[in-house]
């Protein structure tokens, strides 16, 4: 009889501690999100979102304020739509800006929101137009390679015109 009872707690132990490990490793990958606070839903456009991911961060002042809702393709403009659901407790300047940012060099993105001057405050289903998309790192090294392989020809054209 006592040896049955251990058996119970000891699976108890097991299975409680099971779930911890899955929750943390749910929430370190941003899968799972506990917010009882009301939220209101804003709008915006990129021409790139690089590697952004709904439920993506949204953080001002490096605090989240809001989670990316949806990503999505507008075929009228050509550029991916995102829908951000920022908490109602905190407000932000119509002008507000939208950075995408890379946490660390080579970590996961967040939108980064610079608040602007203007009174008014954004509202549920606001759209905002001052955005700047995504370093894409290929596109970087590709400028860099082009702008060294232009240096170097035009200093090899220097040379032969300064033998001649």
């Amino acid at each position: 009889m006592q040896r049955s009872k251990n058996d119970v707690w000891v699976g108890l132990f097991v299975l409680i501690g099971a779930v911890a490990i899955l929750f943390l490793a749910l929430q370190a990958a941003n899968l799972l999100t506990l917010n009882f606070q009301s939220s209101y839903l804003v709008n915006a456009k990129f021409d790139n979102v690089g590697g952004l991911k709904p439920k993506a961060a949204v953080r001002s002042a490096g605090v989240v304020v809001g989670r990316v809702e949806e990503i999505a393709f507008d075929d009228k403009s050509f550029q991916a739509r995102v829908t951000l659901a920022m908490e109602s407790r905190y407000v932000f300047p119509k002008d507000s800006s939208l950075k995408i940012l890379t946490s660390g060099l080579l970590g996961e993105q967040y939108l980064g929101i610079e608040p602007g001057a203007e009174e008014k405050t954004l509202v549920a289903g606001d759209t905002i137009s001052s955005t700047q998309s995504a370093m894409v790192l290929e596109s970087l090294i590709s400028q860099f390679m082009y702008s060294k392989a232009a240096d170097g020809s035009a200093a090899d054209s220097n040379k032969d015109k300064a033998k001649k």
